[in-house]
C-alpha cells in the first residue's frame, strides 16, 4: 500500500475548499489523510467541518496582528503542524499572510487557491476587481506560496465566464464551483507524486483551464 500524503489545512471562515477536499479524498479513495486543521477564528466553520469527518481540529491564537500571524503564532502553527506529522499545507481562505520561518518549515510545500487568472487581480475580493475590471472571463488559480502576495508558481488554473447580468455574488459563487474541482486535482497530483516544479514552470495536473 503506497503511503499516504499527511495534509495541513489552515482556514479562517466557512470552509467550502476544505469540504471539497475532504469529500474527494473519501470519494476518490485518494492516498492522502488530513492530518490536522487550524484557524486563526475560533468559530470558524472549517473547524466544525473537521470535527465532523473525525479530524483533529484546533483555533491557535494568531497574535497581535490583523493580516499576519506575529512570530509568536508562527511558532505555534508550525510546530502544531510537524507534530501532526504534516507534509503539505493548503490554505483554505486563510486571511493571514504567511511568512518567514513558516514557509522555510514547509519549503515549496504550501498551497493557495486564489479566485482570478493569476496573476491578474492578486489580493482581496479577486472576483469584484474583475467584475469591475470589465474582463469576460476570470476563474481560479491553484499555486504555491512564496514570499509575496499571490506571487508563487501556478499549478493549476480553472476559467469562468463572467456573464453580462452578474454580480459580484453570483461571479464569486460560480467561482467558487470552479476552486472545488481545481483544488482537490492539485492536491491528488501531488499525492501521487505527479507533480512537476522547475523554478516557473509547473505540471502534472490535469484539468487545467476548463470552463464552467
Amino acid at each position: 500500500m503506497s503511503p499516504r500524503l499527511r495534509l495541513g489545512v489552515l482556514g479562517s471562515g466557512k470552509g467550502s475548499n476544505f469540504v471539497a477536499i475532504a469529500d474527494a479524498i473519501r470519494e476518490r479513495n485518494l492516498p492522502v489523510e488530513v492530518a490536522l486543521v487550524i484557524s486563526d477564528v475560533p468559530d470558524a466553520g472549517i473547524l466544525q467541518h473537521a470535527k465532523d469527518r473525525g479530524i483533529a481540529a484546533r483555533f491557535i491564537e494568531p497574535g497581535r496582528f490583523r493580516t499576519k500571524l506575529d512570530e509568536e503564532s508562527e511558532v505555534a502553527y508550525t510546530s502544531a503542524l510537524r507534530e501532526a506529522g504534516v507534509e503539505w499545507v493548503a490554505l483554505a481562505g486563510f486571511m493571514r499572510i504567511l511568512k518567514g520561518e513558516f514557509l522555510r518549515a514547509f519549503p515549496g510545500r504550501v498551497l493557495n487557491i486564489h479566485p482570478s487568472l493569476l496573476p491578474s487581480f492578486p489580493g482581496l475580493e479577486a472576483w469584484r476587481q474583475a467584475l469591475d475590471y470589465g474582463v469576460k472571463v476570470t476563474g481560479c488559480t491553484v499555486h504555491l506560496v512564496d514570499q509575496g502576495i499571490d506571487t508563487g508558481p501556478i499549478l493549476a488554473q480553472r476559467a469562468v465566464p463572467v456573464h453580462p447580468d452578474d454580480t459580484p455574488s453570483t461571479l464569486h459563487a460560480r467561482i467558487q464551483q470552479a476552486e472545488k474541482l481545481a483544488y482537490p486535482a492539485v492536491i491528488e497530483t501531488i499525492a501521487r507524486s505527479e507533480l512537476r516544479v522547475r523554478g516557473r514552470l509547473t505540471g502534472g495536473v490535469p484539468g487545467n483551464v476548463t470552463g464552467l
